[in-house]
């Protein structure tokens, strides 16, 4: 006799063949930030100090530091959102900040979005831009300037020029990090 009449083929149970459950979708709302934000925007913040290239700070920020800073963008009015989960984890943030301190540079600002680790690559970062931008429009801004790390920042070029930002300069070797040198790319939105 053949082997398969004494090993006929076994069906499977029925909570195996089942499909998986669906993933639940990243949700997330945005809205402005506040104080009581500053110790999660502090430690997603640091941690991008301490483990990557993308900031060129190589000293951990404190939360007087990050009170100072979030506290400097409300009184120019300029906007500082948070995106945060539906139990009030904030996930990431975005703000401006002006360009340069000189009076003339008033209507230009650099922009930053940070996102936690797990955050990455969910659309967040899109959405906190999305929203960023006709904030930014509203509160006078006429320039965006991005400038990003040339190493280990290309979600974040990309992100940029999605959003029309255009290069407009390449600086080689500006920053010294993590025993290795450092350029910056330059991008450019106008908000008109």
């Amino acid at each position: 006799m053949l082997e398969e009449e004494y090993n006929p083929p076994r069906k499977r149970p029925p909570h195996l063949t089942r499909a998986a459950p669906a993933e639940a979708p990243f949700a997330f709302s945005i809205r402005d930030a506040v104080m009581t934000d500053v110790p999660h925007l502090l430690e997603i913040y640091n941690h991008y100090v301490a483990n990557s290239t993308v900031t060129f700070d190589e000293d951990l920020l404190t939360l007087k530091e990050m009170r100072a800073k979030l506290a400097h963008v409300h009184e120019l009015g300029y906007p500082w959102l948070v995106a945060e989960s539906p139990g009030g984890i904030v996930l990431g943030y975005a703000f401006v900040t002006p360009w340069k301190p000189k009076a003339a540079y008033r209507f230009t600002t650099e922009n930053s979005i940070y996102l936690g680790p797990a955050s990455t690559g969910k659309g967040l970062g899109t959405a906190l831009m999305k929203e960023l931008l006709p904030r930014a429009k509203a509160a006078g801004v006429k320039e965006v300037i991005a400038v990003i790390a040339d190493k280990g920042a290309e979600a974040s070029l990309k992100l940029h020029e999605q959003f029309g930002f255009t290069e407009i300069g390449h600086m080689g070797k500006v920053g010294f990090k993590f025993g290795r040198w450092l350029g910056t790319y330059l991008l450019q939105k106008s908000l008109k």
